[in-house]
C-alpha cells in the first residue's frame, strides 16, 4: 500500500501531485475552499484495501520494532531532513485543500512543524527504569511496541496532526495506518509520500476514502490502537467501536478554551497575543482561544486594542503571501459559524467588527469577527464556534469568571493574562482544563504533555509521556 516514490520529484507541487492522486476520472475532486477550483484528485480505498494495509503493517511491524531505538530515531531525522527538502511543495499543497494561508502560523508553519515534532520525537530519552534493586531482587519497567496503530486526523492541522500520531508510533516500535480527513486527503498523502522515500515498506501507510474507512479502522481487530483527533461525538463512537478488541485509545477532542484577563492586565501588551490565541489557523484549531472574559475595570479598553491588532490581518486567498487569515476549509463550518453569529446578533451583543460576509465572492471566506457585551449562556459562547469569531465577556467578580471558565463540559485548554504571576498562577491552578497557559494561548511544545480533561480527551501526547502512551508497559522481575 505504499506509494512507489522513488522516481518521482517530490520537491514541488506537480511532483507531489504525480506521486498521490487518482487517475483523471476516478477518484473524488477537491476543491480549494478559498477559490472553488480543482486541487486533484483524492484515491479512494476500499474495506478490502484497508485489509491488506493491516495485513502489511502487521507483517512489517515485526522486523522494525527489532530495530533499536537509535535506528529508528536515525531514520526519523532522515525522514525530517525529507520534509525540509520538500517543505515549499508540501505548504502549497496543504495552502490550496485546506484553505490556510502560506504565512503567518498557517502552512509553512505546519510543514516547519512536522519536521521538528518528527526531530523532537527522535531525541527523546527513554530508558529502562528500575524498580526494585535490593535484597529481595530486581524488577525493572520498559515499554514495548503496541504493534498496529491506526490513526485518524482531523481537516483543521492535517499534517501536523498526522505527524503528532505518526512520530511516537513509529518511535516506539509501531507501524501505523492513516486515514486523514475526507476534507483534507492530499495533504495527508502528499506527507506520507515524502515521509515514505526514507521509510522502509509498510511502515507507514496512509489510506484516504470516507468515513465509513475510518470506522472499519476504528473496528479492525489487527489494530492494536487508536489515536483520532476530532469531534467529542466521533470520539465518543470509536471508544464504542474500540470495546469489543480492547484497543488502547488516545483521543484528542473538542475544546471551548477560555481565557481570563484579570484586572492588572496591560490591555495594549497583551492584545496580540490574544488575537493569534484565538485566531491562529482562522479560528480553526481545537485548543484555541474561544471565549474572553474580561474584567469590567478594562473591558473596552481591551475591546479596542483587540479590534486595532485584528483590523491589520489581512484574509484572502492562501497562496497570496501577503494573507496570514484565510477560508473556513468547508461550508458546513461556514454555516455553523455563521449561524452562532446571528445567534449573538439576535440576543443583543454589539459586532466590534466582521460578521457581515461579503455573498458574492468564491470561497468561504467568513470575516474577521469580535463580539462584545455578550451573555454567557449565548450559543456563540457556550458552543465552540471553530472559526475567526471571539466572543468578549464582561465580568464584576473573578469567583464568576472562573465559574463561568469551568461551567462547560470540555476542558482542553484554557489561559489567564495578567502582570502579578504569582496571581495568574493561583487563577489557574483552578482551571479546569488539560493545560492552562499564562499570558500565552494555545502554545503546544513537543517536549511538553498535551491533552484534554472532561470530554475533551482522552490521554496524552508529547514529550516522554506521549512516547509511553504508543507503548505497553513490560515489567520484568527476578
Amino acid at each position: 500500500m505504499t506509494t512507489e516514490t522513488t522516481t518521482t520529484d517530490l520537491t514541488t507541487v506537480k511532483g507531489l501531485m504525480a506521486a498521490i492522486e487518482a487517475p483523471e476520472g476516478q477518484g473524488v475532486e477537491m476543491m480549494d475552499p478559498a477559490t472553488g477550483k480543482l486541487v486533484g484528485r483524492a484515491p479512494q480505498r476500499a474495506e478490502a484495501d484497508l485489509d491488506e494495509a493491516v495485513a502489511t503493517a502487521r507483517e512489517a511491524q515485526r522486523s522494525w520494532a527489532a530495530r533499536s531505538h537509535a535506528e529508528r530515531s536515525e531514520l526519523l531525522n532522515r525522514a525530517a531532513d525529507a520534509v525540509e527538502d520538500s517543505a515549499e511543495g508540501l505548504a502549497a499543497v496543504l495552502s490550496r485543500e485546506q484553505g490556510k494561508p502560506l504565512n503567518g502560523p498557517n502552512a509553512r508553519f505546519e510543514v516547519g512543524a512536522c519536521a521538528g515534532w518528527l526531530r523532537a520525537n527522535a531525541a527523546f530519552e527513554i530508558e529502562p527504569e528500575v524498580l526494585v534493586d535490593d535484597e529481595s531482587g530486581k524488577a525493572v519497567l520498559e515499554y514495548v511496541p503496541v504493534g498496529v496503530v491506526g490513526a485518524i486526523g482531523p481537516w483543521n492541522w492535517p499534517m501536523m496532526i498526522s505527524i503528532w500520531q505518526v512520530a511516537p508510533s513509529l518511535r516506539m516500535g509501531n507501524t501505523v495506518v492513516l486515514k486523514p480527513s475526507e476534507y483534507t486527503p492530499l495533504s495527508v498523502l502528499a506527507l506520507g509520500a515524502v515521509l515514505n522515500q526514507v521509510l522502509p515498506e509498510g511502515v507507514l501507510q496512509v489510506l484516504a476514502g470516507p468515513g465509513e474507512l475510518g470506522a472499519a479502522l476504528t473496528a479492525h481487530p489487527g489494530v492494536d490502537k487508536l489515536m483520532f483527533t476530532g469531534s467529542t461525538k466521533t470520539g465518543q463512537a470509536i471508544m464504542r467501536s474500540a470495546a469489543d478488541t480492547l484497543k488502547r485509545l488516545t483521543l484528542e477532542l473538542g475544546g471551548n478554551d477560555a481565557g481570563i484577563v484579570l484586572p492588572d492586565a496591560d490591555p495594549e501588551a497583551i492584545a496580540e497575543d490574544l488575537f493569534w490565541g484565538a485566531f491562529i489557523n482562522t479560528g480553526q484549531t481545537c485548543a484555541a482561544l474561544k471565549r474572553l472574559y474580561v474584567h469590567e475595570s478594562q473591558y473596552e479598553a481591551m475591546c479596542q486594542a483587540l479590534v486595532k491588532v485584528a483590523q491589520r490581518m489581512p484574509m484572502g486567498v492562501g497562496l497570496e503571501e501577503e494573507n496570514v487569515l484565510g477560508p473556513l476549509q468547508n461550508r458546513q463550518q461556514y454555516d455553523i459559524v455563521a449561524g452562532l453569529v446571528e445567534d449573538a446578533r439576535n440576543g443583543g451583543a454589539r459586532i466590534l467588527m466582521g460578521g457581515d460576509p461579503v455573498q458574492d465572492q468564491p470561497g468561504y471566506f467568513y470575516p474577521t469577527t469580535l463580539v462584545a457585551d455578550i451573555d454567557n449562556d449565548n450559543r456563540l459562547v457556550s458552543q465552540e464556534q471553530f472559526g475567526p469569531v471571539l466572543p468578549i465577556v464582561r465580568y464584576t467578580d473573578l469567583e464568576q469568571a472562573i465559574a463561568w471558565a469551568n461551567g462547560l463540559d470540555v476542558g482542553l485548554g484554557s489561559s489567564v493574562w495578567g502582570t502579578d504571576l504569582e496571581a495568574a498562577r493561583a487563577v489557574a491552578a483552578r482551571l479546569q482544563a488539560g493545560t492552562t497557559w499564562i499570558n500565552k494561548h494555545g502554545a503546544v511544545d513537543p517536549r511538553v504533555p498535551f491533552g484534554g480533561v472532561k470530554k475533551s480527551g482522552y490521554g496524552l501526547e508529547f514529550g516522554v509521556e506521549g512516547l509511553k502512551s504508543v507503548a505497553l508497559p513490560k515489567v520484568t522481575s527476578w
